[in-house]
């Protein structure tokens, strides 16, 4: 069974053909065009199948445990969604963003065949988000008076506050997840990650159903149905790995992990910076709509809304990550051209499944927030923002498929720069103006942050248009070949600027 994996390793679906770069540079015609991008397409379809998959099945444990609270009362709803989105979401977003300079690293090593040193940097990364959970601690232990700094309605913020200690199992379990999860998506590992998370989510609804409506455990339910699913989750993917399904690229504990540890900590720490401004952005929307007149009613509306979206966003995220997988091993093999046209393929793929969306959304207004709950008030909000939110969700086709195209290049500086003066010198000041000075409410602030994230589409995709892959490659092959695996300095110090065509 562990030579299958091996020769998964060398697998022309996901490695590439050796005559790619030709077959792409002979393209004359739409005849020729089309077959190539149908091979692209299967290649993606190959990674981000399975990957759309786990990001949805995981994300779905808090949509679960947000359906079942839903039907207890507002303000257990509330409570919920103020954790999960603001504390939870904010450890969500560092894990996963310091996690994903995995995503650069081991997918290029992955590209120029420098297998050893994957688990190497996996064990680096635990270190150091191990690190970075206990900085954590002190948000979750006073929650309720960080809430109410930022000016959370009371009951709202003791609630949250209190739910927060319940909930910081699944800080650890984060840490170590996301490692697990870049090693294996990095060899295109994916299809054992979307069965673990299949079986992890059947266990997370009956789990959840069981503690919080058969036995009435309210909150305290949802807190132990959450931390349990997920490190199920996290146990079952480090098992697989240990047990020999990963040859070549995990070959045990090694010291070699506590070497070289600052470098790939601000890789980690931009990579972090870079994705927890984009999860921190759809955090403030729950801020913002705490400060509303009717605070209740507003918070629970937008956070339907905002799960909604999350979860149609795991799809793309699915993308993001079969093109950072795509981009970061293409470059590491040196192939510049195949890199530039996946990224075409991938993004008119993603465009069309978000005009999908889009119609959706428009076409079933009134019932979508039927499932969340059974407040009419509630309700009616929620389809007075189906037009933001459909046009939210096409944005949002995009918007990860670039920023995976900038995490396959090693850019997160760069992106992190770009997110803040988008999204933060932008978007929140003309959502708070929008929504709180001009009285337009929860459709202002949205309203006024969705300004934010279409003109980061678009500077991403100037960035994206511009860029000299080639050079790009040359690069990656640099790195390989001056480290040879034994350092990440190169990638941090080249990481910030993408090489642009004059």
């Amino acid at each position: 069974m562990a030579g299958s994996h091996v020769d998964e390793l060398h697998d022309p679906l996901i490695i590439g053909k050796g005559s790619e770069e030709a077959d792409i540079d002979e393209i004359t015609n739409c005849s020729q065009f089309l077959k190539e991008a149908l091979t692209e397409n299967k290649k993606l379809w190959y990674l981000a199948a399975p990957a759309i998959f786990t990001a949805i099945a995981q994300y779905s444990f808090g949509v679960v445990t947000l359906m079942f609270a839903g039907h207890l009362t507002t303000l257990d709803l509330d409570a919920f969604t103020t954790e999960d989105m603001v504390i939870g979401g904010l450890a969500f977003g560092v894990m996963l963003g310091m996690g994903s300079a995995l995503e650069t690293l081991c997918g290029q090593a992955f590209g120029a065949k420098q297998l050893h040193m994957m688990g190497v940097y996996m064990q680096r990364s635990w270190i150091i988000l191990m690190v970075m959970c206990i900085i954590l601690l002190p948000i979750y232990i006073w929650a309720c008076p960080i809430l109410r700094l930022f000016g959370q309605n009371q009951e709202i913020a003791e609630l949250s506050g209190r739910f927060a200690l319940y909930m910081i199992p699944q800080l650890f379990a984060y840490g170590v997840n996301f490692p697990l999860q870049k090693f294996l998506q990095a060899q295109s590992k994916v299809m054992i990650m979307a069965w673990i998370s299949a079986v992890a989510l059947v266990f997370h609804v009956l789990l959840s159903w069981l503690l919080i409506i058969r036995f009435d455990y309210g909150l305290v339910g949802a807190a132990v149905s959450l931390n349990l699913s997920w490190w199920i989750t996290v146990m079952a993917k480090f098992a697989y790995i240990v047990m020999g399904y990963c040859p070549g690229t995990w070959t045990g504990f090694s010291w070699s992990a506590f070497h070289d540890l600052g470098a790939f900590a601000r890789l980690s720490i931009a990579s972090g910076i870079m994705m927890c401004l984009e999860f921190w952005y759809y955090m403030i929307l729950i801020v913002l709509a705490g400060l509303l007149k009717n605070a209740q009613i507003a918070v629970a509306a937008i956070s339907i809304c905002d799960n909604i979206n999350g979860c149609v966003m795991m799809i793309f995220l699915g993308f993001n990550a079969a093109i950072s997988v795509r981009i970061s091993n293409e470059l590491g093999a040196g192939r510049p051209r195949a890199a530039k046209f996946s990224i075409l393929v991938v993004v008119v793929t993603a465009a069309l499944i978000g005009v999908v969306f889009l119609a959706l959304v428009l076409a079933l207004k009134d019932v979508y927030p039927l499932p969340f709950t059974n407040n009419p008030e509630v309700a009616h909000e929620v389809s007075k923002l189906a037009v933001i939110l459909a046009f939210t969700l096409l944005l949002n086709s995009v918007q990860p498929v670039l920023t995976g195209v900038a995490v396959g290049a090693g850019w997160q500086w760069l992106v992190a720069y770009v997110n803040i003066a988008c999204y933060y010198i932008v978007g929140v000041p003309l959502g708070f103006v929008l929504g709180s000075k001009l009285n337009l409410g929860i459709q202002g602030i949205w309203s006024g942050m969705l300004t934010g994230v279409l003109l980061q589409t678009l500077i991403l995709t100037g960035i994206t248009l511009n860029t000299n892959w080639e050079k790009e490659a040359n690069l990656a092959d640099s790195r390989m070949k001056k480290w040879g695996g034994s350092s990440v300095e190169p990638l941090v110090e080249n990481s910030n600027t993408p090489s642009v065509v004059p």
